[in-house]
């Protein structure tokens, strides 16, 4: 455990003047909101840190009362954590070696926790994948954005986009109704991807954001495509690109976000060409024209042909 340790002892205070008090004033010390209740026992236990996501816990501490008050809490959205001493003395140890399995074994727990569910959310993407057909060809979405829908499917009115690892493994499913609202099944989103176009020993393949945008760029280019299906997941499906098919020539196609302070399509897109040396394709629009992939530019230069 990387700790630092902490105390709120005053001159003059005894090792056992208030020290749960003392304890939750380090915590809070750190800008960590400390939980209303502290167990004293000994047994690592998690709290919600005020900011995070409803329901989550990523707060934990640990404190006991035996001879010499001490204990240790973080966050495990953060690195590290602090140790807490009552009488400003140096925790042992052995006490930091205690501590420091009680997170590690929470911690493991938590993995495995995370896992079954996801394991369990998989099974019911791919349920609702198989109850799905092959979809209509005139749904609004695909008239709007001018794309053919490859291989997706159809459950109601909405599109399902396949959301798979680098195994083809699939994880997650995207529904996109008519009106191009999109909405992900709870479970795991990260490194995930719609393949769309062979995948068999590609000599060039697209990494994008939007199922859209992939559509468009294999049928203007004919090459696979990887889509990320948002900004952030470009640097890790990337990087799961070039391990899974390292003779590939990677391009990161962007989302020029222009009207977006920061323009966070180009700078995540950046970041993933620079982590793996991919190439960087960015779409440059005509003046007084509105849209930020190449979905959107793809329909623009087609109206203006057929103007």
């Amino acid at each position: 455990m990387n700790a630092r340790l902490l105390s709120t002892a005053s001159h003059g205070s005894t090792a056992d003047d208030r020290p749960i008090e003392r304890f939750r004033e380090a915590i809070a010390s750190t800008g960590l909101a400390p939980p209303e209740h502290i167990e004293s026992d000994g047994r690592l236990h998690r709290f919600h840190v005020a900011g995070d996501k409803s329901g989550s816990r990523n707060g934990w501490y640990v404190l006991h009362l035996d001879r010499r008050p001490a204990g240790a809490f973080g966050s495990w959205k953060l690195r590290g954590g602090h140790t807490w001493s009552s009488d400003q003395t140096t925790v042992s140890a052995v006490q930091r070696r205690r501590f420091t399995r009680l997170v590690e074994a929470a911690r493991a727990q938590e993995r495995a926790k995370r896992q079954d569910e996801q394991q369990a959310l998989a099974v019911k993407a791919q349920r609702q994948w198989e109850l799905g057909s092959d979809p209509d060809r005139l749904h609004p979405y695909l008239v709007a954005k001018a794309v053919t829908p490859h291989a997706l499917r159809q459950h109601g009115v909405a599109l399902l986009v396949p959301l798979v690892d680098e195994h083809f493994r699939l994880w997650n499913v995207q529904r996109i109704f008519p009106n191009g609202s999109k909405l992900f099944n709870r479970g795991r989103a990260g490194g995930l991807f719609c393949p769309i176009g062979r995948l068999e020993q590609p000599s060039q393949l697209l990494i994008c954001e939007g199922w859209a945008t992939g559509s468009t760029l294999h049928d203007s280019t004919g090459h696979a495509v990887l889509c990320a299906m948002s900004a952030h997941n470009l640097v890790v499906v990337a990087r799961a690109a070039r391990a899974t098919w390292p003779d590939a020539e990677l391009t990161i196609c962007a989302d020029n976000d222009r009207g977006t302070p920061g323009n966070p399509g180009i700078a995540a897109a950046t970041a993933a060409a620079k982590a793996v040396g991919a190439r960087l394709a960015i779409p440059e629009f005509p003046d007084g024209t509105r849209g930020s992939d190449f979905n959107d530019l793809a329909r623009i230069l087609s109206e203006r042909r057929t103007a």
